[in-house]
């Protein structure tokens, strides 16, 4: 991927500055002087941008890329889709963040872009004059202000004036002095790889609430997160003496006084006079752009405040510990506003602070991969349609262009979260093009600065300034690449990503003890968000299960047998020293003498482990499998006799042990209990947001990646497609005892859909089933009933 004649440019002396947003315009002409009938605008940028068309949004990017380098966009506008008559002024919007996170790199802001119609340049960044794109400083967005989290860059503050967006339409409009450019040392450039996000519109779909705000009578601390109080070398931003505005002190200071009846509907015009609230709500939890068309008749400051639910009936815009609030301040006029970053909400509270405004229209970009719709999956049970839909829906908000944890606090692609999360991609669009993306990004920086020698981040694309990182979560890495070489995954790029493995396990090797198990691990050794983490230091036994999965996998894949010796002793050592003769035991420590001591500290997620990385033989140890299914189960009556006494076992949280869970009931054939655990504790979730959370209650995100991992489980362990084979072309089904009446279900792969339908009558099974032309099919039936094929 390469220009043909762009350069990257920035305004001068502002390259490095943090928060910093550039707009640069093209007026276009071809070769004879006449507008073009359609173009391609190619695009990148650090940070991010988005791109208008004759004023028209058409996208944003760029997609993630790791250090040093940048994917390139390629938009083809046609004209009857962006604007009347032909292109004639493309404008770029770019914020250059210059901090460190999660989500963007800590890289120089540029943006680099031509435009081309009939494959001939017309418009370039870095050519003056005619052809070339102008360049200002935009002065709406106010730039010291705080972060909006931890994780991510810059909230968003604005000072509006009227036709304030009018710049990029009319080319006798400047939003600002022409700003002089510096222009940068050339970039590596790579294709975007993944496909354009989905920028489908959604509207709320009703007033929850209206009322007012007023001082409150009590003074409360003010609200001070890591993101405002840790500013400094580790965590780039403006510490708060710095700051412009703090919106969140000010909206701490308020307290809303709701009225006893509301209007459901949102018909027509919403007017709020000084100090008025209300609340909008969307059909489900959703991420995307806020867009508000609005006017003010006085000068007014606005502030929109947002979450994925309600809090003691309102909308806590700290929930999270990031700050959901949009703030602007206007004069008189009219105004067409839409943030340029995504966020993730359900509710939208607009509260007039100063002025009044009047809202015309509320939209809501959303920003999601446009692949999902290929998947399909029904049911006779109508909550579990509704899980699916929910899993599909958090899928697609956190796999746009990299598989996130949640699309609202960090946006962040984490290792062991992208395990599970791949897996969905693959049944959800039968494909794998994020996952070469993903893997793409960790190999091409030449190293990762602030880490140890051979460690890899927890998550990236992101800065790790601060030198944390989860030894363990590195890990799942290698597991994650076997399974992407078993959907098919590009051979060259595995091949090239062996010593980036090679060198994560010579690392590990300076941690091993006498016993050949790894012992006092740096940095932050996570195992879950439970009792386990309390259990880390010395010998981590799900640590020690983990790294002889990952040796067994980087077995299979490169072919290096002394990894399987290695990873037997692990796991023999394991077996010899973990079990207790009831459960696995979490840690071992050295005591004053040196002595290693085996404590008695146990939890649910430790057996978990144990059984997904074949530890435990459920051939040998029949009961103790028993009583991981039946003490353990969420669903077990209280009056139900235990199995074994489990008594001091540290119960289980949702990520990563429930999801193993799950995989330990399919590893046993025992769907009807999948099929009702699923059930029990993910209804209520696609019931009230539309989408799954980070954990089983609504402490954190309510939307998070992993969680659309249920998908894996109502194909494999509902409907039957036990697995697909998409190198080899062949498809397993299994009929199992589910408890349902019939099931229909749609899995893409390249080739075309693989598609099942069944019913249960009296004693049979009656089914129908197409796959791809070339793929084998093998069936088996566990179901207990006879199975009739029905064409």
């Amino acid at each position: 991927m390469k220009f043909a004649k762009a350069l990257p440019i920035w305004p001068a002396r502002l390259e490095t500055a943090m928060n910093i947003t550039g707009g640069f315009r093209a007026q276009l002409m071809d070769a004879e002087g006449n507008l073009p009938e359609s173009c391609t605008v190619r695009v990148t940028a650090s940070a991010r941008y988005r791109l208008f068309v004759n004023g028209v949004f058409v996208g944003c990017g760029p997609a993630v890329s790791p250090h040093g380098y940048y994917r390139v966009d390629e938009w083809n506008v046609l004209n009857d889709e962006y604007a009347t008559g032909r292109p004639s002024i493309v404008a770029i919007e770019a914020a250059g963040y210059n901090v460190n996170s999660f989500y963007t790199l800590d890289q120089p802001s540029f943006v680099q872009a031509e435009v081309l119609a009939d494959g001939a340049v017309i418009a370039a960044t870095g050519v003056t004059g005619a052809g070339g794109f102008e360049a200002f400083v935009l002065p709406d967005r106010v730039q010291k202000v705080p972060r909006y989290s931890f994780q991510r860059p810059f909230m968003e503050a604005y000072r509006l004036k009227p036709d304030m967006h009018r710049w990029r339409c009319d080319a006798e409009t400047k939003p600002a002095e022409a700003a002089e450019v510096t222009v940068a040392e050339g970039k590596r450039l790579l294709p975007r790889g993944v496909n354009k996000p989905a920028f489908d519109a959604a509207s709320p779909a009703a007033v929850v609430a209206r009322g007012s705000v007023s001082q409150r009578d009590e003074a409360l601390e003010p609200w001070r997160d890591r993101a405002l109080t840790d500013i400094g070398p580790k965590l780039k931003g403006f510490t708060i003496d710095e700051l412009e505005l703090l919106p969140t002190d000010e909206l701490g200071k308020l307290r809303t006084s709701w009225q006893e009846h509301c209007e459901p509907k949102l018909s027509g015009e919403l007017h709020l006079e000084q100090h008025g609230a209300a609340i909008l709500a969307l059909d489900c939890n959703r991420t995307g752009f806020i867009g508000i068309a609005f006017r003010c008749e006085v000068p007014s400051r606005i502030a929109l405040t947002f979450d994925e639910i309600l809090t003691d009936g309102d909308v806590n815009h700290l929930r999270m510990d990031c700050s959901n609030v949009i703030y602007l301040e206007c004069e008189p006029g009219a105004y067409d506003f839409e943030t340029i970053e995504p966020y993730t909400l359900k509710y939208l509270k607009l509260i007039a602070l100063e002025g009044s405004c009047t809202m015309t229209i509320c939209t809501f970009r959303e920003y999601a991969n446009p692949d999902t719709d290929r998947a399909g999956f029904s049911c006779s049970d109508e909550s579990l349609g509704a899980i699916f839909e929910a899993a599909r829906e958090s899928f697609r908000q956190n796999a746009v262009d990299n598989f996130t944890d949640c699309p609202s606090r960090e946006r962040a692609g984490w290792l062991c979260d992208s395990f599970f999360t791949a897996r969905v991609e693959a049944d959800l669009t039968g494909d794998n093009v994020l996952e070469h993306n993903f893997f793409e990004n960790f190999l091409l920086p030449e190293r990762f600065e602030h880490l140890p020698e051979g460690m890899l981040p927890m998550c990236y694309p992101a800065d790790h300034y601060d030198g944390t990182f989860i030894p363990n979560w590195a890990l799942w890495f290698i597991l994650q690449l076997e399974e992407f070489r078993d959907r098919g995954g590009d051979e060259q790029l595995i091949a090239s990503l062996q010593p980036r493995v090679e060198a994560l396990l010579s690392y590990f090797e300076g941690f091993r003890n006498e016993f050949g198990l790894l012992e006092n691990l740096e940095s932050w050794v996570f195992i879950e968000w439970s009792k386990a983490n309390d259990f880390v230091k010395g010998i981590n036994f799900p640590s020690n299960m983990l790294y002889a999965g990952a040796l067994e996998a980087a077995a299979r894949l490169y072919g290096i047998e002394s990894y399987y010796d290695d990873a037997a002793m692990v796991k023999q050592m394991i077996r010899e020293l973990s079990y207790d003769g009831s459960f696995y035991v979490d840690q071992a420590m050295e005591d004053a003498d040196g002595v290693l001591e085996v404590t008695d500290n146990r939890t649910e997620v430790c057996q978990y482990y144990a059984a997904f990385f074949g530890i435990a033989d459920p051939e040998e140890q029949r009961d103790w499998y028993m009583s991981l299914v039946h003490d353990f189960s969420p669903i077990r009556h209280a009056d139900e006799p235990l199995l074994a006494d489990i008594s001091g076992i540290h119960p289980a949280n949702a990520f990563i042990g429930y999801y193993l869970r799950m995989e330990l009931l399919s590893q046993l054939g025992l769907a009807k209990q999948l099929i009702a655990e699923i059930k029990a504790f993910f209804s209520v979730m696609a019931e009230r947001t539309g989408t799954l959370w980070e954990h089983n209650r609504t402490t954190a995100s309510c939307n998070h990646g992993f969680a659309s991992h249920v998908v894996r489980s109502l194909y494999r362990d509902g409907l039957g497609i036990a697995s697909v084979d998409r190198k080899q072309q062949s498809v397993a089904i299994a009929f199992m005892d589910t408890g349902l009446e019939w099931c229909s279900g749609k899995l893409p792969t390249p080739e075309g859909p693989i598609e099942l339908d069944w019913r249960v009558e009296g004693d049979e099974l009656h089914y129908r089933l197409s796959a791809p032309q070339g793929y084998a099919v093998t069936i088996d039936n566990y179901s207990g009933k006879q199975l009739v094929t029905e064409s």
